[in-house]
């Protein structure tokens, strides 16, 4: 019998994926932008602070109130230290040294980190050896589309490389973590506006001590639109997306998002600025698509019962 963690998606869920995908993926862009005028700590801090607050004005629209209890806030602040707090900084911090390409490599080992992670702290979410293959081979198509010239850098920032590795483990811990929220009966939008604002309460102080924000200058036009984009569709509704998904799929299904941030990417940039596609890209979404089918799994066990004789 199949469980919700490891049954395959359904259409319906592989499409809320592809959308988180595009929402993240645009993540590296804002934040690309935004660290031009801010520092990392602050720019956190507004991107989870805006986001909270635009999650509690939808709580209150639809007439929801935000989860009480000494316990259920626990819960927040320990999602929020593991998906927003330490990822966030991590990788704000490391993409003022390294380029958002080798970034969006790294980020990508979530899958790898996230089967391993599943399968020594759950019951439900165990490895097989077509999920480990299909995480490998995801993890090489993401390298191979984003190109040598990035890789060629591998290494060469230390500090900065390791700092978005330490953010995809966390982000693994966080799917794990994430789980319980179902069995507490909160829902995904409730789940996503308790913990970005465990996240802001979090960090806030920490930034006023080490940026004293204060005393920065005024932010530009393109900035300001950039940390609205960043909280408002990469943030807000992007974890919306993120506890419904965690709650339907299970946390394994759901690192595969990281996989897709890329395709997305290059999808977006043909569409809408006619950037060229080149071969080795096409390379890559071939073995990110080859990686997704074998972790699927529909296709393996359809062989395998048409291989069995007098089997339909």
């Amino acid at each position: 019998m199949q469980t919700v963690a490891n049954r395959p998606m359904t259409p319906a869920e592989w499409g809320l994926l592809l959308g988180l995908s595009v929402l993240w993926g645009g993540s590296f862009f804002f934040v690309g932008v935004a660290l031009s005028a801010l520092p990392p700590l602050t720019l956190v801090v507004l991107r989870v602070g805006l986001a909270a607050a635009i999650l509690a004005a939808v709580l209150r629209l639809r007439g929801l109130p935000m989860p009480r209890g000494a316990a259920t806030w626990r819960a927040f602040l320990g999602a929020a230290f593991l998906n927003n707090a330490v990822p966030f900084c991590l990788i704000a911090w490391g993409q003022t040294h390294i380029a958002s390409g080798l970034a969006a490599i790294l980020n990508a080992t979530t899958p790898l980190f996230g089967v391993v992670v599943a399968h020594l702290l759950t019951t439900d979410e165990r490895l097989t050896a077509h999920r480990l293959a299909g995480v490998l081979a995801g993890l090489a198509g993401v390298a191979v589309m984003i190109g040598p010239s990035l890789l060629a850098g591998l290494g060469a920032e230390f500090l900065a490389q390791g700092a978005i590795l330490l953010a995809a483990l966390s982000y693994a811990f966080a799917g794990i973590y994430g789980r319980r929220f179902k069995r507490m009966g909160i829902p995904p939008l409730a789940a996503a506006a308790g913990q970005v604002t465990a996240a802001t309460a979090l960090l806030l102080p920490v930034a006023l001590v080490v940026d004293r924000p204060w005393t920065l200058a005024l932010p530009p036009v393109p900035v300001v639109a950039a940390v609205v984009g960043l909280a408002a569709l990469s943030t807000a509704l992007a974890y919306v997306i993120f506890f419904r998904l965690l709650a339907s799929a299970g946390a394994t299904n759901l690192m595969l998002v990281t996989f897709l941030i890329p395709v997305s990417a290059l999808i977006l940039g043909a569409l809408v600025l006619g950037e060229p596609v080149v071969g080795r890209q096409l390379l890559g979404m071939a073995l990110i698509g080859a990686g997704l089918v074998a972790i699927d799994g529909r296709l393996l066990h359809r062989r395998k019962a048409e291989a069995v004789p007098g089997r339909s």
